[in-house]
């Protein structure tokens, strides 16, 4: 069974920075895309990026590109987003995801690629 547990969210002021880590268990991690998504309250779920399988290849969204980094370490089986110049609009729920097949990455800023997801960390940006 598939778990993935975010942690790092929090309140911080509007041009700060926070570090969010997932952790995953029972999937052979280093051959999955590790994906971020956000919503806000009254929102649709927000792709914010995604991770290949071998660090290699990331994808963002377009609200946070220059701003947000995802990176992954296979060896602890984590996969981290760096959020940084945040702005009172990406408070909101983040969450983690896996996808059903390994060693897949196109189409991973879509909702519909991702099976497993975390329970979520809230991140909210005063002003």
């Amino acid at each position: 069974q598939v778990h993935l547990v975010e942690s790092g969210g929090g309140l911080v002021e509007a041009g700060g920075s926070l570090n969010l880590s997932c952790v995953a268990s029972g999937l052979t991690f280093n051959t999955y895309t590790m994906g971020w998504f956000r919503q806000a309250p009254g929102k649709e779920r927000e792709f914010v990026a995604s991770n290949g399988w071998d660090g290699d290849n990331a994808y963002y969204g377009h609200a946070v590109l220059g701003r947000f980094s995802v990176s992954r370490d296979n060896a602890k089986n984590t996969v981290y987003l760096q959020l940084k110049n945040l702005r009172t609009e990406d408070t909101a729920v983040y969450y983690c995801a896996a996808p059903r097949l390994a060693r897949a990455f196109s189409r991973s800023s879509q909702y519909s690629f991702y099976e497993h997801w975390g329970q979520g960390t809230q991140v909210t940006v005063s002003s």
